[in-house]
């Protein structure tokens, strides 16, 4: 076997070069949480308000089970905060952290979405006075950074930066929102059920 000296040499392929995520995988995520804030605006200022959407037997009120159901979802959205700072390594956890922060947010969405039914559906977008108004924006950011959070939650190679704060205006709306309707609800008509 002889081998041409003039031949071309086989080259492997060159590894292509690492493509740097730009800025547009974060506008979709901030574009879908805009979306679904002004929707649910939208839908709750031109719906007409029914007044009541649903109660549940053993309630006094759809307004008490409205706080407690909010109650028990900012509760879960604590265990949420916990075991974040327990994977971020600034609080000692269990290994089942991660596990924990899963299954806490799912239940904290899951008991705050007939809440948010509820409001949108009974009460609608209000402004009569300052908390209501509060209320009524925050609720509607609410969902609308939920829904980022969900989308970057399915992105790679994010800032590390970035879902910690994504997820602190996640908590931040939904503890105003306890704060501007069930602990008003507990506060005004009593803690009742």
């Amino acid at each position: 076997m002889t081998v041409d000296p003039n031949a071309a040499t086989q080259s492997w392929p060159s590894p292509e070069p690492e493509r740097r995520p730009g800025p547009a995988r974060y506008l979709t995520p901030a574009l879908v949480a805009a979306a679904v804030a002004v929707a649910l605006g939208a839908y709750g200022k031109v719906h007409d308000p029914t007044g009541t959407a649903f109660n549940l037997a053993g309630f006094s009120s759809t307004g008490a089970v409205k706080s407690w159901l909010a109650t028990v979802a900012f509760f879960f959205a604590i265990v949420q905060l916990v075991s974040a700072l327990m994977l971020y390594g600034k609080l000692p956890g269990p290994s089942w952290s991660a596990t924990l922060h899963r299954w806490s947010g799912r239940v904290a969405f899951l008991v705050a979405v007939p809440v948010a039914v509820h409001c949108l559906y009974a009460l609608g977008f209000q402004s009569y006075e300052s908390r209501v108004l509060w209320h009524s924006v925050l609720g509607c950011f609410f969902f609308g950074v939920f829904s980022a959070k969900m989308l970057l939650l399915r992105s790679e190679r994010l800032p590390g930066w970035l879902l910690p704060i994504v997820g602190g205006l996640v908590f931040t709306a939904l503890t105003i929102l306890w704060l501007t309707s069930a602990l008003w609800f507990f506060r005004t008509f009593g803690v009742t059920t």
